[in-house]
């Protein structure tokens, strides 16, 4: 019986996960240069926590949740609500009063999958917990911004400011009343919100809704006087760091826990779907769970599978990364093979990388493999070379070969054939040790 992916779940195959892994590397460089420490989190969570978090009237708890209804467990939809429970629950607050975290992993929507949109998706999640100052929400947009400028990606910062509790609730009644006198020209789901999460209105990609809302009241012009301060200051701040920012006045985000400021990185680059991540404010949302009073939070998700697509799209020179065996031992019988993978474990405990067949394949068959992993160097061992106790060592690059002596131990050869393999690399071999 053959088996096949579930709809809306993907296999990252070998060529493609050195993509993700780039992803990955330039992201942990990143995050170490502004101070955030990783953060592992489980997959499944109380339902209750994203209900709470994220808001009941959201789409993600009110239609894209995977939930086990009877164990009241969710597989967690995004992973703020997450390090937030983590926070809480293990006092965080107590060892640093200021927490930098990030988490990279799956997340999962019940939604309809398209490009750049699965039903298992990966995140890549920032979060700085602790600090109120408007400065925070620069530096955090800045880093975004940074790791999409050495990934070599282009995409546009939007920013917008939501309010708090104390300013939102008079322009809420506003965009009521002015949704509701045109709930004739709104989609189904759009009529829906505009009793229960009427902001959700002002990004909704239907046509039809996206007209309507036009000449819809400004969040920006309701803002209260601390919040108008705090946004005036985030764009400063963006300013001072070079970070370029268009305003988007109709951006709220779908989450519940948001305050004042929000942000969204797009790109024409992907179709339909725009946003490769986004972010904001959630300065109720510790407090909300638990924790101490008057706790604020920043923090951003970038869509993994969205920056893949766009790595993808530059072509031919992604190719130059993919990684080189130093060595690759073609051993010719069970003898030389015998003799040969000792030999090349050594090799690997000094760090280089080394490959061996466990096989009787010819030794045309081998050096054919020996091309296909790049290798540096190929040493030849058969039953003569054992007993002569010396190989041929091929420079794959330069087709130049010499004998290598095979008197001594494992450990003795794989030193001598590190010196030799450093000698092209510029590599020493603890070098090589990530």
């Amino acid at each position: 019986m053959k088996f096949q992916t579930v709809n809306g779940f993907k296999d990252i195959l070998p060529d493609e996960a050195l993509r993700w892994q780039q992803l990955e590397q330039t992201a942990r460089s990143i995050f170490r240069r502004f101070g955030l420490r990783e953060i592992r989190l489980p997959l499944l969570e109380p339902t209750g926590l994203f209900a709470r978090s994220i808001g009941e009237g959201t789409d993600i708890v009110d239609k894209e949740m995977y939930t086990f209804a009877d164990k009241g467990l969710t597989l967690r939809p995004e992973a703020t609500a997450s390090i937030a429970r983590a926070y809480v629950e293990h006092g965080l607050h107590v060892q640093q009063p200021v927490q930098r975290l990030f988490t990279i992993g799956p997340m999962f929507r019940h939604e309809r999958p398209q490009k750049g949109r699965l039903r298992q998706f990966h995140q890549i999640d920032a979060e700085i917990i602790g600090a109120a100052e408007p400065a925070a929400d620069a530096e955090l947009m800045a880093m975004a911004q940074l790791l999409l400028d050495e990934l070599g990606l282009k995409a546009s910062l939007e920013i917008n400011s939501i309010g708090c509790p104390q300013c939102r609730p008079g322009f809420r009644a506003q965009l009521v009343q002015y949704v509701q006198e045109r709930s004739g020209s709104l989609c189904e789901d759009c009529q829906r919100r505009c009793g229960s999460n009427p902001l959700r209105v002002l990004d909704c990609k239907n046509r039809s809704c996206k007209e309507t809302v036009q000449n819809a009241p400004s969040i920006l012009d309701s803002l209260c006087d601390d919040c108008a301060a705090h946004f005036a200051a985030v764009r400063r701040g963006l300013d001072d760091l070079g970070v370029r920012y268009s305003l988007n006045r109709f951006m709220v985000r779908g989450l519940d826990y948001y305050v004042r400021t929000t942000f969204e990185f797009t790109t024409t680059e992907l179709g339909a779907q725009s946003a490769v991540g986004g972010g904001g404010r959630y300065d109720c949302l510790i407090e909300e769970l638990g924790g101490p009073k008057n706790t604020p939070g920043l923090g951003f998700g970038l869509g993994m599978e969205r920056l893949v697509l766009l790595l993808e799209q530059r072509g031919e020179e992604f190719k130059t990364a993919v990684p080189r065996a130093d060595l690759y031992a073609a051993a010719l019988g069970g003898q030389a093979a015998e003799f040969a993978l000792p030999l090349v474990h050594a090799v690997r405990r000094l760090g280089f990388a080394a490959a061996i067949e466990h096989g009787s394949r010819s030794l045309k068959a081998q050096m054919k493999q020996a091309d296909r992993v790049k290798a540096r160097f190929t040493l030849i061992i058969g039953e003569q070379e054992l007993e002569r106790r010396e190989a041929m060592l091929r420079n794959m690059d330069s087709q130049e070969q010499s004998a290598f002596s095979l008197q001594g131990t494992a450990a003795e050869l794989a030193e001598r054939l590190g010196k030799v393999i450093a000698g092209v690399t510029g590599n020493t071999a603890n070098e090589n040790i990530p």
